[in-house]
């Protein structure tokens, strides 16, 4: 053998070393797919709805005003005029929020990351000095010239999603004439990346193997302000590069489907901590290492809010036929529990809209005329008609025959209430007027949950 054929063997030898040395590696355990999935499932669920916001003719760095009391979407909050935007921030550009003045009325302008971390909240609790006027939404670090009157507020990241609040109140015309007056612009010409992988997929079908090919590129695309996301991130990297040998990709993808997806419908159906027969989630908002309560909240109910501004309770599987009692003692009513406003709303358990019914009543809320009672607690029924000894006022229609689920919000929720110490009265079952029976959790026959959302994938804008 002369030299060149020598040089050339060493060359084929020590190429099928490095081939073949990963394909050793590349073994990944079921356990280690599982979590990979679980942590990376609130990624793709981002990028899920950045794809569809911009396919729905949104555009970065411009405020799009939402008609209010809109009925067409999941688990609808009636009690807000809603604005959304996408915006795009870079070391030479920042962009200027500027709000009116807002008095007298609950409103928030909540900033998320491309985790649907809350990283920032706009209103006069957190800037007392500088309650409305113009902000300047700013990348770390950026030097950019700003309004001597802005307030800057610093992202540690280049895009976030903007949802803005303002209670409707007793009157909603005014709500909306603030909200016409939010001002979005840009001060230079960010460079927007395009979307990393733009995910298309229901819920009912998440995705398999395939959604691990482009790991590196999604992880890169936005760090995870987290602590400790080192190790679900390496497990996320080793399942991506085992993925790439046929073999293990069929393994990857048939776990998945027998084992991660199911699991992670687990978490679906016991979210948090349930009593009463109310479902309330572990935290939401700001998660810190619990990456599997912040993809099912992205799954269920993207865009939620922290605990500091509200608190969401729920039952679901509710039957229409019956009729629920729920009782406030008169030292513990719902609006004593909510330093803003609270409400309740129902949907039904297949696309999770408002039911139509005759008195086209979809909420109760803090603007409902609610008859106390002689001793001053006061009742609420969730019944198909009105129940014997019920005032109107204090009834919400639900849908005869079929099942629905109920939501609380409660937004400046008080101490008790952040604590876990307090939750909503249960529910009881009336037979007739004389008997009643507390509902147990899952008397339904169905699972208590919050936000249980299979179908198209949806903002619960909450």
């Amino acid at each position: 053998m002369n030299i060149g054929n020598f040089a050339k063997l060493v060359v084929v030898l020590s190429l099928g070393l490095i081939v073949s040395a990963p394909a050793q590696a590349q073994r990944v355990s079921d356990k280690d797919i599982v979590e990979a999935y679980q942590y990376m499932l609130g990624r793709w669920l981002v990028l899920r709805q950045e794809t569809l916001d911009l396919k729905s003719g949104m555009k970065w760095n411009e405020v799009t005003h939402r008609a209010p009391g809109g009925v067409d979407w999941a688990n609808p909050n009636l009690d807000v005029a809603y604005s959304e935007a996408w915006i795009a921030v870079d070391d030479t550009s920042c962009t200027l929020v500027t709000l009116p003045k807002i008095a007298g009325r609950y409103y928030t302008v909540e900033i998320l990351n491309g985790w649907a971390e809350v990283t920032a909240n706009i209103n006069e609790r957190n800037f007392p000095k500088h309650p409305s006027g113009t902000f300047a939404l700013c990348l770390k670090g950026a030097k950019v010239t700003l309004p001597a009157d802005a307030q800057r507020i610093d992202l540690p990241n280049k895009k976030s999603r903007v949802l803005m609040r303002i209670e409707l109140g007793a009157k909603p015309e005014e709500a909306i004439a603030l909200q016409k007056q939010i001002i979005m612009k840009p001060t230079g010409n960010p460079k927007v990346e395009d979307t990393v992988v733009k995910f298309d997929f229901p819920n009912d079908k998440l995705p398999g193997v395939e959604a691990f090919d482009q790991t590196e590129r999604v992880l890169e695309s936005e760090p995870d302000i987290n602590r400790g996301m080192r190790k679900p991130q390496r497990r996320a990297r080793a399942v991506a590069l085992a993925a790439k040998d046929p073999k293990e990709r069929a393994k990857i993808d048939a776990i998945i489907r027998e084992q991660a997806i199911p699991a992670f419908m687990e978490l679906v159906r016991e979210p948090g901590v349930a009593r009463n027969g109310w479902m309330r989630p572990r935290t939401i908002g700001n998660y810190a290492n619990d990456y599997a309560t912040r993809s099912l909240a992205n799954f269920a109910g993207i865009w939620a809010n922290n605990s500091k501004e509200v608190i969401y309770f729920l039952q679901s599987g509710l039957n229409g036929s019956e009729t629920y009692i729920q009782t406030y003692p008169k030292d513990a009513l719902p609006g004593s529990k909510a330093q803003y406003f609270w409400s309740v709303v129902a949907v039904d358990t297949e696309n999770f809209r408002v039911i139509p019914n005759a008195l086209n009543r979809f909420i109760l809320n803090k603007q409902s005329a609610l008859k106390p009672n002689p001793d001053g607690s006061v009742t609420i029924a969730f019944a198909p008609k009105l129940p014997a000894g019920v005032p109107e006022g204090n009834w919400l229609p639900t849908p005869d025959g079929k099942r629905y689920n109920l939501t609380y919000r409660l937004y400046g929720p008080s101490k008790d209430v952040v604590s876990g110490k307090y939750v909503p009265p249960a529910l009881a079952v009336r037979k007739s007027r004389e008997s009643l029976r507390t509902l147990a959790p899952a008397s339904s026959g169905y699972p208590v949950c919050f936000w249980l959302v299979i179908g198209p994938p949806t903002s619960l804008r909450g």
